[in-house]
Protein backbone atom coordinates (compact mmCIF):
# COMPACT_ATOMS: atom_id res chain seq x y z
CA UNK A 1 0.00 0.00 0.00
CA UNK A 2 1.56 3.31 -1.32
CA UNK A 3 -1.22 5.88 -0.17
CA UNK A 4 0.50 8.44 1.97
CA UNK A 5 -1.16 8.38 5.47
CA UNK A 6 -1.45 11.71 7.01
CA UNK A 7 -0.59 12.32 10.85
CA UNK A 8 -2.92 14.81 12.48
CA UNK A 9 -1.58 15.94 16.12
CA UNK A 10 -4.33 17.00 18.53
CA UNK A 11 -1.14 18.52 20.97
CA UNK A 12 -3.56 20.05 23.76
CA UNK A 13 -7.32 19.78 23.93
CA UNK A 14 -9.56 21.35 26.53
CA UNK A 15 -9.03 19.06 29.60
CA UNK A 16 -5.77 17.89 29.96
CA UNK A 17 -3.72 19.81 32.66
CA UNK A 18 0.13 19.96 33.61
CA UNK A 19 -0.89 18.01 37.18
CA UNK A 20 -2.10 14.84 34.38
CA UNK A 21 0.79 14.95 32.03
CA UNK A 22 3.86 17.90 32.90
CA UNK A 23 4.39 17.43 28.84
CA UNK A 24 1.10 19.38 28.02
CA UNK A 25 2.15 22.57 26.00
CA UNK A 26 -0.48 25.05 27.71
CA UNK A 27 0.98 28.76 26.44
CA UNK A 28 0.95 29.61 23.26
CA UNK A 29 4.88 29.15 23.26
CA UNK A 30 5.26 26.03 24.50
CA UNK A 31 2.21 24.79 21.49
CA UNK A 32 4.34 25.91 18.96
CA UNK A 33 7.64 24.21 20.71
CA UNK A 34 5.55 20.77 20.53
CA UNK A 35 3.99 21.67 17.18
CA UNK A 36 7.61 21.98 15.49
CA UNK A 37 8.44 18.62 17.29
CA UNK A 38 5.66 16.99 16.21
CA UNK A 39 6.30 18.08 12.83
CA UNK A 40 9.72 16.96 12.76
CA UNK A 41 8.27 13.11 13.85
CA UNK A 42 5.92 13.15 10.91
CA UNK A 43 2.98 15.12 11.90
CA UNK A 44 1.56 17.76 8.74
CA UNK A 45 -1.39 18.68 10.79
CA UNK A 46 -1.83 20.71 14.27
CA UNK A 47 -4.81 20.18 15.61
CA UNK A 48 -5.28 23.22 18.47
CA UNK A 49 -7.29 24.42 21.08
CA UNK A 50 -6.08 27.49 23.11
CA UNK A 51 -6.06 27.82 27.02
CA UNK A 52 -6.15 31.11 29.34
CA UNK A 53 -3.43 31.80 31.40
CA UNK A 54 -4.49 29.62 34.14
CA UNK A 55 -4.77 26.44 31.90
CA UNK A 56 -8.73 27.22 31.72
CA UNK A 57 -9.85 26.42 28.10
CA UNK A 58 -10.61 29.59 25.85
CA UNK A 59 -12.11 30.72 22.54
CA UNK A 60 -10.09 33.87 23.13
CA UNK A 61 -9.21 34.94 18.71
CA UNK A 62 -6.31 36.75 19.85
CA UNK A 63 -4.55 33.68 21.34
CA UNK A 64 -5.58 31.88 18.53
CA UNK A 65 -4.17 34.53 15.84
CA UNK A 66 -1.29 34.22 17.84
CA UNK A 67 -0.87 30.55 17.90
CA UNK A 68 -1.49 30.89 14.12
CA UNK A 69 1.89 33.36 13.91
CA UNK A 70 4.04 31.34 15.37
CA UNK A 71 3.22 28.11 13.50
CA UNK A 72 2.93 29.90 10.22
CA UNK A 73 6.72 31.41 10.73
CA UNK A 74 8.06 28.13 12.93
CA UNK A 75 6.35 25.39 10.98
CA UNK A 76 6.25 26.61 7.65
CA UNK A 77 3.95 24.61 5.62
CA UNK A 78 2.25 22.95 8.53
CA UNK A 79 -1.68 22.50 8.18
CA UNK A 80 -3.23 24.69 11.06
CA UNK A 81 -6.54 22.84 12.09
CA UNK A 82 -8.08 24.74 14.93
CA UNK A 83 -11.20 23.61 16.74
CA UNK A 84 -13.90 24.82 17.32
CA UNK A 85 -15.80 22.49 19.93
CA UNK A 86 -17.86 22.69 22.54
CA UNK A 87 -15.94 23.11 25.88
CA UNK A 88 -13.74 25.76 25.10
CA UNK A 89 -16.93 28.37 24.26
CA UNK A 90 -20.89 28.12 24.33
CA UNK A 91 -22.47 29.55 20.91
CA UNK A 92 -20.74 31.49 17.98
CA UNK A 93 -17.61 32.22 20.60
CA UNK A 94 -16.87 28.64 19.55
CA UNK A 95 -15.93 30.29 16.10
CA UNK A 96 -14.54 33.69 17.17
CA UNK A 97 -11.63 32.85 15.41
CA UNK A 98 -12.64 31.74 11.81
CA UNK A 99 -12.16 34.88 10.32
CA UNK A 100 -7.98 33.85 10.61
CA UNK A 101 -9.21 31.84 8.00
CA UNK A 102 -7.25 28.46 8.97
CA UNK A 103 -6.24 25.64 6.81
CA UNK A 104 -9.06 23.79 8.31
CA UNK A 105 -11.30 23.56 11.32
CA UNK A 106 -13.15 21.16 13.21
CA UNK A 107 -16.91 20.79 13.07
CA UNK A 108 -19.21 18.35 14.65
CA UNK A 109 -22.84 17.58 13.12
CA UNK A 110 -24.42 16.85 15.68
CA UNK A 111 -24.81 16.08 19.49
CA UNK A 112 -24.06 13.21 21.69
CA UNK A 113 -22.92 12.42 25.19
CA UNK A 114 -19.91 13.00 27.04
CA UNK A 115 -18.80 11.25 30.34
CA UNK A 116 -20.54 14.17 32.28
CA UNK A 117 -22.46 16.41 30.04
CA UNK A 118 -24.25 16.33 26.85
CA UNK A 119 -21.85 17.69 23.86
CA UNK A 120 -24.57 19.94 22.41
CA UNK A 121 -24.01 21.19 18.77
CA UNK A 122 -27.34 22.70 17.82
CA UNK A 123 -28.71 23.05 14.08
CA UNK A 124 -28.49 26.34 13.89
CA UNK A 125 -25.33 26.40 15.42
CA UNK A 126 -23.72 23.74 12.86
CA UNK A 127 -25.40 25.96 10.11
CA UNK A 128 -23.87 28.92 11.29
CA UNK A 129 -20.26 27.69 11.75
CA UNK A 130 -20.38 25.83 7.96
CA UNK A 131 -21.59 28.76 6.55
CA UNK A 132 -18.56 30.56 8.32
CA UNK A 133 -16.22 28.29 7.14
CA UNK A 134 -17.58 28.59 3.31
CA UNK A 135 -16.89 32.34 3.80
CA UNK A 136 -13.71 31.73 4.88
CA UNK A 137 -12.67 28.77 2.38
CA UNK A 138 -12.02 26.40 5.69
CA UNK A 139 -12.01 22.69 5.08
CA UNK A 140 -13.86 21.17 8.09
CA UNK A 141 -12.93 18.33 9.70
CA UNK A 142 -15.88 16.60 10.90
CA UNK A 143 -15.79 14.91 14.50
CA UNK A 144 -18.09 11.84 14.18
CA UNK A 145 -18.92 10.63 17.45
CA UNK A 146 -21.64 8.63 16.14
CA UNK A 147 -22.85 6.60 12.69
CA UNK A 148 -25.77 9.79 12.02
CA UNK A 149 -22.88 12.32 12.04
CA UNK A 150 -21.25 10.59 9.27
CA UNK A 151 -24.41 10.26 7.50
CA UNK A 152 -25.10 13.55 8.26
CA UNK A 153 -21.74 15.08 6.60
CA UNK A 154 -22.07 13.52 3.31
CA UNK A 155 -25.44 14.57 3.11
CA UNK A 156 -24.13 18.45 4.19
CA UNK A 157 -21.38 17.48 1.51
CA UNK A 158 -23.84 16.67 -1.26
CA UNK A 159 -25.75 19.32 -0.87
CA UNK A 160 -22.59 21.82 -1.30
CA UNK A 161 -23.14 23.11 2.81
CA UNK A 162 -19.33 22.31 3.72
CA UNK A 163 -16.45 23.87 1.79
CA UNK A 164 -13.98 22.01 0.31
CA UNK A 165 -13.42 18.38 -0.01
CA UNK A 166 -15.38 16.37 2.69
CA UNK A 167 -12.72 14.93 5.33
CA UNK A 168 -14.53 12.35 8.18
CA UNK A 169 -12.67 11.41 11.26
CA UNK A 170 -14.09 8.44 13.24
CA UNK A 171 -13.50 9.33 17.13
CA UNK A 172 -13.85 6.36 19.04
CA UNK A 173 -13.44 6.04 23.07
CA UNK A 174 -15.70 8.55 24.25
CA UNK A 175 -17.40 7.66 27.16
CA UNK A 176 -20.96 7.07 26.54
CA UNK A 177 -20.43 8.29 22.92
CA UNK A 178 -19.15 5.47 20.34
CA UNK A 179 -16.74 2.97 21.74
CA UNK A 180 -13.48 1.29 20.09
CA UNK A 181 -15.28 -1.57 18.26
CA UNK A 182 -13.73 -3.24 15.28
CA UNK A 183 -17.05 -4.17 13.63
CA UNK A 184 -18.82 -0.44 14.25
CA UNK A 185 -14.86 0.96 12.70
CA UNK A 186 -15.05 -1.54 9.72
CA UNK A 187 -18.78 -0.27 8.94
CA UNK A 188 -17.52 3.17 8.71
CA UNK A 189 -14.53 2.37 6.46
CA UNK A 190 -17.00 0.60 4.29
CA UNK A 191 -19.81 3.57 4.57
CA UNK A 192 -17.00 6.45 3.39
CA UNK A 193 -15.67 4.00 0.72
CA UNK A 194 -19.13 3.28 -1.04
CA UNK A 195 -21.25 6.65 -0.20
CA UNK A 196 -18.55 8.46 -0.11
CA UNK A 197 -15.42 7.51 -2.16
CA UNK A 198 -14.01 10.80 -3.15
CA UNK A 199 -13.49 11.78 0.08
CA UNK A 200 -10.86 11.04 2.59
CA UNK A 201 -11.38 9.38 6.01
CA UNK A 202 -9.36 9.57 9.43
CA UNK A 203 -9.77 8.17 12.65
CA UNK A 204 -8.70 8.50 16.48
CA UNK A 205 -9.03 6.89 19.73
CA UNK A 206 -8.91 7.94 23.06
CA UNK A 207 -6.98 7.48 25.94
CA UNK A 208 -5.33 3.78 25.75
CA UNK A 209 -7.35 2.94 22.52
CA UNK A 210 -5.09 5.81 20.51
CA UNK A 211 -2.81 3.10 19.48
CA UNK A 212 -5.42 0.59 18.79
CA UNK A 213 -7.18 3.43 16.22
CA UNK A 214 -3.95 4.56 15.04
CA UNK A 215 -3.15 0.80 13.80
CA UNK A 216 -6.64 0.32 12.79
CA UNK A 217 -6.58 3.37 10.28
CA UNK A 218 -3.17 2.79 8.76
CA UNK A 219 -4.20 -0.55 7.88
CA UNK A 220 -7.02 -0.08 6.47
CA UNK A 221 -5.87 3.26 4.35
CA UNK A 222 -7.43 5.76 5.93
CA UNK A 223 -5.36 8.82 7.96
CA UNK A 224 -4.92 9.18 11.78
CA UNK A 225 -4.83 11.41 14.91
CA UNK A 226 -2.84 11.01 18.07
CA UNK A 227 -1.68 13.41 20.50
CA UNK A 228 -1.87 14.12 24.06
CA UNK A 229 -5.59 15.89 24.02
CA UNK A 230 -6.50 12.23 22.93
CA UNK A 231 -3.97 10.20 25.36
CA UNK A 232 -1.58 10.89 27.96
CA UNK A 233 0.38 7.83 28.04
CA UNK A 234 2.41 5.01 26.16
CA UNK A 235 1.26 2.51 28.66
CA UNK A 236 -0.62 2.37 31.76
CA UNK A 237 2.45 2.63 33.59
CA UNK A 238 4.38 5.39 31.44
CA UNK A 239 3.03 9.09 30.77
CA UNK A 240 4.00 10.25 27.28
CA UNK A 241 6.66 12.34 27.44
CA UNK A 242 5.58 14.23 24.86
CA UNK A 243 3.27 14.75 21.54
CA UNK A 244 6.18 13.98 19.06
CA UNK A 245 6.70 10.79 21.20
CA UNK A 246 2.65 9.47 20.34
CA UNK A 247 3.53 10.72 16.80
CA UNK A 248 6.04 8.97 16.25
CA UNK A 249 4.43 5.67 17.19
CA UNK A 250 2.00 6.05 14.37
CA UNK A 251 4.89 6.73 12.30
CA UNK A 252 6.57 3.51 13.04
CA UNK A 253 2.89 1.69 11.81
CA UNK A 254 2.69 3.68 8.70
CA UNK A 255 6.32 1.51 8.28
CA UNK A 256 4.65 -1.86 9.32
CA UNK A 257 2.05 -1.25 7.06
CA UNK A 258 4.31 0.08 4.04
CA UNK A 259 2.18 3.67 4.20
CA UNK A 260 4.54 6.76 3.85
CA UNK A 261 4.17 9.21 6.21
CA UNK A 262 2.58 12.30 3.81
CA UNK A 263 4.71 15.25 4.31
CA UNK A 264 2.50 18.82 4.28
CA UNK A 265 2.88 19.07 0.53
CA UNK A 266 1.48 15.99 0.31
CA UNK A 267 -1.09 15.76 2.55
CA UNK A 268 -2.40 19.43 1.35
CA UNK A 269 -2.76 17.77 -2.26
CA UNK A 270 -4.84 14.74 -0.63
CA UNK A 271 -7.20 17.24 1.06
CA UNK A 272 -7.72 19.48 -1.39
CA UNK A 273 -6.22 22.42 0.81
CA UNK A 274 -4.55 25.33 -1.07
CA UNK A 275 -1.03 25.28 -1.11
CA UNK A 276 1.27 26.80 1.49
CA UNK A 277 2.52 29.93 -0.67
CA UNK A 278 -0.99 30.89 -0.82
CA UNK A 279 -2.11 30.91 2.28
CA UNK A 280 -0.51 34.52 3.63
CA UNK A 281 -2.42 35.84 -0.13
Amino acid sequence: MSKPCILCCAITGSVPTKADNPAIPITVTEQIESSHAVVEAGASIIHAHVRNDDGTPSSDPDKFAALQEGLLKHCPGVIIQFSTGGRSGSGRDRGGMLPLRPDMASLSVGSNNFPTRVYENAPDLIDWLSDEMVKYEITPEIEAFDLSHILHAIKRSEDGRLFGKLYVQFVMGVKNAMPCDRSVFDFYVHLMQTRAPQAEWCAAGIGANQIVVNEWAIAAGGHTRAGLEDNMRLDRATLAPSNAALIARAADLCAKYDRPVATTAQAREILGLRPATDIAA
